[in-house]
């Protein structure tokens, strides 16, 4: 069938304006799971029914849901709410005021710091690099071209065969190792740093952090993280630490931990010798002030929505063009191959499924217990209100707390997608207008009109 005319079908179809509906509730999902099933939602305590839902009943006899990829390349709609999920996680734990978290929390001391990976090689980059010299190769020992934000020869190497593909590879494979060792590490040098044993600096202070992680254009990691300091209490979420207790000392601590962290990787298939890995030369970190009265520093809205940003982003924009650069190709291709020479009882026995994350096993987004909420427990308010939702239309004149009442339900996995293409069409034109309108509705946020005259 041609697509105009499984569009036209579509739009003629009885059950359009239902179709519609359901289509709204996915969030307008690029490939949303279809299940097919039925639930119950009735009274726990009297076992009454109060309402009842089968796929059945639906235009396509299938129920629709969202696919919840975090990646903006695969789904933009999905992405977009895990976007703004983790920016209220973040944003909770950075300013307070919401989300169960008090506002007095952003008076603690916190620092925004950035890790990055050592260099495996030079790669083109945006900063004129004027060593003279050539490499063994023939190649230029530096970048010497001048290369603009979206050039697709950013973040090459110089000269493949110079670079350390296999150090990039074991690197990666390490760098959720080495985020853990850091913060071990962080919470000795801050107990050094207050003058104190780390036992005495336990029961004193807390360490909190969120953090998530992104590819750079020479398709390793960097971490973002914000660090923050509680105190310590047996009945307070987050207690004030005292006051002591100082962004100063957190800031000595992060740099004293980042200079001592490192791990001992296992040889590659081909490596004569282990290697000791570690955080490259750059990183940065700055205290955080409240969004009032910034005079230029950085915000913690800033740093939010910086944060978050990052969190729905993969190794797919690593290739704006869609082509595939050569580097990259080649760091997967090293990756597959390695994989295939591991020692099965080694410590790279699971390398052959990262070759899609070039090798990186962590996850994006991590945070520590008590930074903040959960993104389960802000899915679970959805559900929650959705719920709320249904009881006030099935039993407009009760007040029925969502805790009296108990859904039971049976699906089955049903398939991924649309059914045609004119309705993937239909979905992807919709979703372009659920997001214009989002746009238009936030700048209007940001630029309310002017008042008008009276007189």
């Amino acid at each position: 069938m041609l697509l105009d005319e499984s569009v036209a079908r579509r739009l003629r179809s009885e059950g359009y304006d239902r179709w519609m509906r359901n289509l709204a509730s996915t969030g307008y999902c690029h490939n949303p799971v279809r299940l097919v099933g039925s639930s119950t939602t009735l009274r726990e305590a009297s076992g009454e029914v109060l309402s009842e839902y089968a796929s059945a009943n639906e235009p396509d006899g299938v129920t629709f849901t969202r696919c919840g990829n975090r990646r903006a390349t695969r789904c933009e709609s999905c992405s977009h709410e895990y976007k703004g999920d983790t920016w209220h996680m973040i944003m909770a734990g950075a300013a307070g005021g919401m989300k169960d978290v008090p506002e007095d929390v952003s008076e603690h001391p916190m620092v925004f710091l950035t890790l990055t990976a050592p260099s495996f090689g030079t790669v083109h980059s945006t900063a004129t690099d004027r060593r003279s010299g050539v490499c063994e190769h023939g190649n230029p020992t530096g970048c010497r071209c001048h290369h603009d934000d979206d050039d697709p020869r950013r973040g090459d190497a110089v000269c493949a065969q110079c670079y350390d593909y296999a150090g990039h590879i074991a690197w990666q494979f390490h760098a959720p190792e080495l985020w853990r060792r850091f913060t071990i590490r962080l919470r000795r040098e801050l107990a050094r740093s207050l003058g104190m044993t780390q036992r005495v600096a336990a029961r004193v202070v807390r360490l909190q952090f969120a953090k998530v992680a992104e590819f750079q254009r020479r398709g390793v990691v960097h971490f973002h993280a914000i660090v923050r300091l509680d105190g310590v209490h047996p009945e307070q979420m987050f207690p004030v630490p005292p006051v002591a207790v100082t962004t100063e000392h957190l800031v000595a601590a992060v740099h004293a931990a980042v200079r001592k962290t490192s791990v001992t990787a296992a040889p590659l298939p081909g490596d004569e010798h282990a290697r000791v890995l570690h955080w490259g030369k750059q990183f940065d970190v700055r205290p955080i002030v409240r969004r009032e009265g910034l005079d230029g520093s950085l915000s913690d809205r800033a740093v939010a929505a910086y944060i978050a940003k990052y969190a729905t982003k993969a190794t797919e924009d690593l290739e704006p063009t869609g082509e595939g650069r050569d580097h990259i190709k080649r760091i997967k291709s090293m990756v597959r191959d390695l994989a295939t020479q591991v020692d099965p009882d080694g410590p790279y026995t699971q390398l052959h499924r990262w070759d899609g994350m070039l090798g990186f096993r962590g996850h994006f987004s991590t945070k520590s217990r008590r930074y903040s909420v959960t993104l389960s427990s802000l899915r679970g308010a959805r559900r929650t209100w959705r719920l709320k939702h249904l009881l006030a239309k099935t039993k407009p004149t009760e007040e029925i707390a969502p805790d009296e009442v108990l859904v039971i339900g049976s699906w089955s996995y049903a398939g991924m997608g649309w059914l045609t293409d004119g309705d993937r069409a239909l979905a992807t034109e919709a979703a372009e207008a659920a997001r214009q309108w989002r746009q238009h509705r936030a700048h209007d946020r940001k630029n309310p009109p002017n008042e008008r005259s009276t007189t």
